[in-house]
């Protein structure tokens, strides 16, 4: 039998076109036929709208920042929620990276802060803990306004992997940490979690000891 190409070779009449599709093809999740679409969407749009959608992209590249606490992203040096007087600075959740964020914000029921690892542990695809933000996370624990620290991860075998590192490496500061409960279905990714199953998984949070008793 022969072996047949699930993308086969286009023949495109610009190169303009072929490069603007090439660009589009390299996103997450988007193949060269949606990347087609799009940029034809854009070249129905007028010049304003398209100098307009660019411009977005360019400044998002080069002006945004990094939150100096919690590694969210942000527009000034210090993110919203760490700003934020109104909310219990000492809850510190832990999570995977600004996605996360945003799900548990939707909850509502949630009034801590922040640590965005921008990853978790996996060998196998060459992140070790000195590519993710555990440093700081140390750090903000050590100056003492900390009082608990939750565990916020996805359920997968790489996440329970980096709660068990985080735990050990947390242990001398004598704080309690805690995970959220298994509401979020073993494997889940947390972003993919309905807002009130998150919600209750937040909620009833647990021990971290707990489920190494298990």
């Amino acid at each position: 039998m022969g072996c047949y190409s699930k993308d086969p070779v286009q023949h495109y009449p610009s190169k303009l076109l072929e490069s603007a599709v090439n660009e589009f093809s390299r996103l997450p999740g988007v193949g060269r036929k949606t990347a087609l679409r799009l940029v034809l969407h854009l070249l129905r749009q007028a010049p304003a709208d398209v100098d307009r959608f660019g411009n977005s992209l360019m400044k998002l590249r080069s002006e945004v920042k990094y939150c100096t606490v919690c590694n969210n992203i942000t527009d000034a040096d210090v993110c919203a929620i760490c700003k934020d007087t109104r909310r219990d600075a000492g809850l510190v959740m832990v999570v995977e990276d600004i996605r996360d964020v945003m799900a548990v914000e939707n909850t509502g029921q949630y009034r801590g802060l922040y640590h965005i690892l921008g990853g978790i542990l996996n060998p196998m695809d060459g992140i070790g803990p000195e590519q993710l933000n555990i440093e700081s996370l140390l750090s903000r624990v050590s100056s003492g306004e900390v009082r608990e620290v939750i565990m916020a991860l996805s359920t997968t075998m790489e996440g329970d992997t980096t709660v068990f590192y985080l735990f050990r490496k947390l242990s001398p500061f004598q704080l309690p940490v805690t995970t959220i409960a298994r509401g979020i279905a073993i494997g889940g990714e947390l972003e993919y979690a309905d807002e009130v199953t998150l919600g209750r998984s937040i909620l009833n949070r647990t021990p971290y000891e707990n489920a190494l008793a298990r």
